[in-house]
């Protein structure tokens, strides 16, 4: 197996801290909160994404560890947020490019209507009690995250809703609802807990009794649970220049293809069909010779920009279907 690159763009002299969090809360005077943190951000050097709306704040930072508990301290200092989920990690490299404050209609994109995790969400399971309750007969698992992020990790026997983006989750949900026991037990999970919020509050929704969900989510349970014995199964997607995490929250082997926008491990780019920032072997022969021919030309002004010592503010992630899901 080859050992994965680190281009030299992202690579710091220090560890960098990084913090994934949500919080479902009211909050008011969007416009300001957006001014406000984004300054705050950019004058501490934070880089990342964070998602305001009306129903909560959702984002992913990276930065120096006394800047992240900074930013965190501060939005904890809101008086709609009582309490703050947050989850911390370390990279040894630069994992965003730019720093982003965005108001939207949600923190995380279901396109439902009067699905509210604030009065009904599905019962917390703690990372601790985790593999005791999934291997438990009458136990339905679901994974709730998208069909590029299962083919990469997931905990044994889930189920797979084979969906592109969390706006089909609910779909899927309401053909499992023509369950006839709405007593089933089902447990829920996702990559930092904020999809599973909303896909459990919709399931008590619909009629569903026994829910419940993976506390922290599957960051929480790498960070928490020894390798040895863990139950999960590959490694974990995440929205970030990682690309995925292994336990103890380091960082995985995959990269991303540019051609095709998704997860190539690191012996997929030892194929003949992988060229750096233009294909991998699941689009090599698909694309079109404009396609190729604009994809060694923007790479060739990448290294041409590195070379330099400057970073290529051109190229964005580009994470297929990120529907906002930023954990």
């Amino acid at each position: 197996m080859m050992e994965k690159p680190v281009p030299k763009h992202r690579l710091v002299e220090s560890p960098l801290t990084v913090a994934a969090l949500y919080k479902f809360a009211p909050l008011e005077n969007l416009d300001q909160k957006r001014q406000l943190l984004l300054d705050l951000c950019e004058r501490n050097e934070v880089l990342g994404t964070f998602l305001l709306a009306e129903e909560g704040i959702n984002g992913t930072v990276a930065g120096k560890p006394e800047a992240i508990h900074l930013v965190i301290d501060w939005i904890r200092s809101w008086q709609e947020i009582e309490q703050l989920e947050v989850k911390f990690s370390k990279s040894d490299s630069r994992n965003f490019r730019r720093m982003k404050v965005r108001i939207k209609k949600e923190i995380v994109t279901m396109g439902m209507e009067n699905v509210d995790p604030l009065n009904q969400s599905g019962e917390y399971i703690e990372p601790g009690d985790w593999n005791q309750f999934i291997t438990q007969d009458e136990v339905m698992v679901i994974d709730t995250r998208n069909t590029y992020e299962v083919s990469m990790g997931k905990f044994k026997d889930a189920i797979n809703p084979n969906t592109e983006n969390f706006s089909e989750f609910p779909d899927w949900l309401d053909d499992l609802s023509n369950i006839e026991d709405k007593t089933q037990k089902i447990a829920m999970y996702c990559t930092g807990g904020i999809r599973c919020e909303k896909a459990t509050a919709y399931m008590k929704q619909i009629g569903f009794e026994n829910v419940f969900q993976l506390k922290g989510g599957i960051l929480k349970y790498l960070e928490e649970i020894p390798k040895a014995e863990s139950m999960w199964e590959g490694e974990c997607f995440v929205f970030d220049d990682r690309v995925s995490l292994t336990h103890g929250l380091d960082e995985g082997e995959y990269i991303l293809c540019y051609g095709c926008q998704q997860p190539v491990s690191s012996d997929d780019f030892l194929s003949p069909f992988y060229e750096e920032g233009v294909s991998c072997p699941e689009c090599y022969g698909k694309l079109s010779d404009s396609q190729i021919a604009n994809s060694r030309e923007r790479q060739k002004q990448i290294q041409l920009a590195y070379s330099r010592g400057e970073e290529h503010m051109g190229r964005k992630l580009p994470l297929k279907n990120n529907k906002n899901n930023t954990i």
